[in-house]
């Protein structure tokens, strides 16, 4: 018997006082927290101990007894078991609120640095639909090829048709994708045992455009009528401009390999953003929600005051979606980007635009800036969009050395983001403000748009 003021299987009335940054309820017993799946802070609720540790309990929900103000009804729990959208019981205004104060809490706690304000959250209109790519699992459950999310901290597969976050037309899609797969008798993955064939279906559609991209990943190169079944899928869905098999012989969660195959159309699907062309391959790194990266970019480019005598350098580049939509305001642009096929993505989107003051190279920024400093390429406003772990501590040196006016950081981890504020203060660079933007509604995450100037002496 542990000493911990909560046992397994123990039957509780618990007040929730709060929400954790993974969006559960917080209740306490004796200082010792309950984290509680689909609970809202003012809510009381009979609960179940299904799990206890050293440093806190997990329980679950059996009544909920007085209800929050906040709460709102959702149609599908599946939503919330899977986490999908693991804020969709919460009202809109609330989501951004609770996304604005986890902003501030590693601002606080992590930075140290309280000082900085943290605008409002910018959210969207209609806060659903709005995702223009998915990755599905697929399992065969009872006979019949299923699409569906893993639950939460499993690899239990939930059959949903209905995503809620994702464009309709991708949704859709996905159901009749899987009819032909069935048809055809494709086998699912078995990840258990590494057998099967078909491990996921990934879809990609242009928020503008509408031409849709659909990814078969397999297990096998070989497939067996592949080429008709993607000539199948393009009779049934006539948006869809390319089809590709992705191969992944690996026992990983990672869903892409590195081997594509097109099987029908191009090798890419056209989609705009601020009035810009993209060609979007299958490996590309290109922002899920349109409409809130054209907000996240302009904020990006307002913080900026972009002239049209400055150079900026566009680092963590992808496909150039920052630089290339910021190329009519300014003089030039120097896009760096690691993987090389992102670099040519860039540079034909480059062309496409008929632009011809941008350009991008591969290779690290770290290695990548120096090179550019000795051949007396001076920025004024560097721009940086890294993934969740933040820059490293020597890209911040370098950027630093490189003394622009201005550098603009995109983050989609508030706290690698307040880490990398810090390093940015000791090399002299201040953030005054930070703005928030919901490009993940009815989620936890939050992506952040900083401005940090150089401080003058």
């Amino acid at each position: 018997m542990n000493n911990y003021p909560v046992q397994k299987n123990q039957e509780l009335t618990v007040d929730i006082i709060d929400l954790t940054h993974e969006g559960m309820g917080v209740a306490k017993i004796d200082h010792y927290p309950i984290f509680i799946e689909n609970a809202l802070p003012q809510e009381q609720m009979q609960i179940k101990i299904i799990k206890v540790g050293k440093k806190f309990a997990i329980g679950k929900i059996l009544s909920i007894e007085k209800t929050s103000p906040d709460r709102v009804s959702v149609e599908d729990e599946k939503l919330v078991q899977t986490g999908i959208a693991p804020l969709s019981h919460l009202r809109y205004d609330k989501q951004l609120l609770f996304k604005k104060e986890q902003v501030e809490n590693v601002l606080w706690k992590i930075a140290k640095m309280p000082e900085i304000k943290v605008l409002d959250t910018l959210g969207m209109e209609e806060p659903i639909h709005y995702r223009n790519k998915a990755q599905i699992p697929i399992q065969r459950i009872e006979g019949k090829l299923t699409t569906g999310f893993y639950r939460k901290n499993s690899h239990d597969l939930v059959p949903i048709d209905d995503f809620m976050i994702q464009d309709p037309a991708i949704d859709d899609a996905l159901i009749k994708i899987s009819e032909i797969l069935q048809f055809y008798k494709v086998k699912a993955y078995n990840e258990t045992n590494h057998e099967g064939f078909l491990r996921h279906i990934v879809i990609r559609r242009g928020h503008y455009s509408h031409e849709m991209m659909v990814i078969l990943v397999t297990r096998k190169e070989k497939f067996f009528k592949g080429k008709e079944i993607a000539a199948k899928i393009h009779e049934v869905l006539p948006d869809v401009v390319s089809v590709v098999q992705n191969v992944n012989p690996e026992q990983t969660n990672v869903i892409l390999g590195k081997e594509d195959n097109v099987l029908y159309g191009q090798s890419y699907i056209t989609d705009q953003l601020l009035e810009k062309d993209f060609q979007i391959s299958p490996q590309s790194f290109y922002q899920v929600n349109t409409q809130q990266a054209e907000v996240l970019y302009q904020k990006a480019f307002d913080l900026a005051e972009l002239k049209e005598t400055d150079t900026i350098i566009d680092a963590y580049a992808g496909i150039g979606t920052i630089g290339i939509s910021a190329a009519d305001k300014v003089s030039h642009v120097y896009g760096m980007e690691l993987v090389d096929q992102a670099v040519q993505d860039a540079n034909k989107n480059v062309a496409l635009n008929g632009l011809e003051n941008a350009v991008y190279l591969p290779g690290k920024a770290e290695k990548v800036l120096p090179q550019w400093q000795n051949e007396e390429i001076q920025a004024n406003v560097i721009f940086v969009d890294p993934p969740r772990k933040g820059l490293d501590e020597s890209f911040i040196q370098t950027a630093c050395e490189m003394n622009p006016e201005k550098i603009v950081y995109i983050s989609c981890n508030p706290a690698t983001l307040a880490r990398d504020l810090v390093v940015f203060a000791k090399e002299g660079y201040h953030t005054n403000e930070v703005q928030p933007v919901d490009m993940f509604p009815q989620t936890t995450h939050v992506e952040c748009v900083a401005l940090l100037s150089k401080i003058k002496e």
